[in-house]
């Protein structure tokens, strides 16, 4: 769970500090209010990459700090990687005005690659058109499979084989097809000639 934010110029933040440890929290307001600057913020820390236009004008760099209980999936992640394993897991992102970043988890200095590595185990983010995804025939049967553990890869390849078979046979019915119309165009023609019985001169 996320339980504090702190930004300090970050966009149009001089310096925020956000406490989310008493359980659940919404951000509201209207459009243009500020709501996606709290949620990109949070993006940046977890990994996404970063352009300067996040330094807020006249501001050296942007930091960025998430704080999370650190889920019992990350802690053997935690030792192997040379972090440390603690109950609370904190996230820092800087970048300057020259568009240089810099991260950590838990203080020791950290790859992007790795922030993105524990954001797969502390959230998920869905856009207002996210939705549009559960459109797709594919992102259902992923999703299908993800939640029932199971690997469809064999199913996968048997089910390519099955379609390629089907685009031969259908392609030979259409082959088969032609010719049977060309026999017949051939048959009426020389069944013409035929009525007309043509005599050499």
């Amino acid at each position: 769970m996320l339980t504090h934010i702190h930004l300090r110029d970050f966009v149009i933040v001089r310096e925020l500090q956000l406490d989310l440890s008493s359980g659940f929290s919404v951000l509201t307001g209207e459009t243009g209010a500020g709501k996606s600057i709290l949620i990109d913020a949070l993006q940046l820390a977890l990994g996404n990459r970063a352009d300067t236009g996040v330094v807020r004008e006249g501001a050296a760099r942007a930091e960025i700090s998430a704080q999370f209980d650190a889920p019992a999936s990350l802690q053997t992640w935690l030792q192997e990687a040379g972090f440390e394993s603690e109950s609370s897991l904190l996230l820092r992102r800087s970048i300057d005005a020259q568009g240089k970043s810099r991260a950590w988890i838990n203080g020791s200095a950290a790859t992007l690659a790795q922030l993105r590595e524990v954001a797969e185990h502390l959230v998920d983010i869905h856009g207002q058109h996210a939705w549009a995804q559960l459109t797709q025939t594919a992102e259902l049967r992923r999703l299908l499979d993800a939640y029932g553990r199971i690997d469809a890869s064999d199913a996968s390849i048997a089910h390519a084989a099955w379609r390629d078979a089907l685009k031969a046979l259908e392609e030979a019915r259409a082959a088969q097809a032609t010719l049977d119309s060309e026999r017949e165009r051939l048959s009426w023609q020389l069944s013409e000639l035929n009525k007309l019985a043509p005599q050499p001169r």
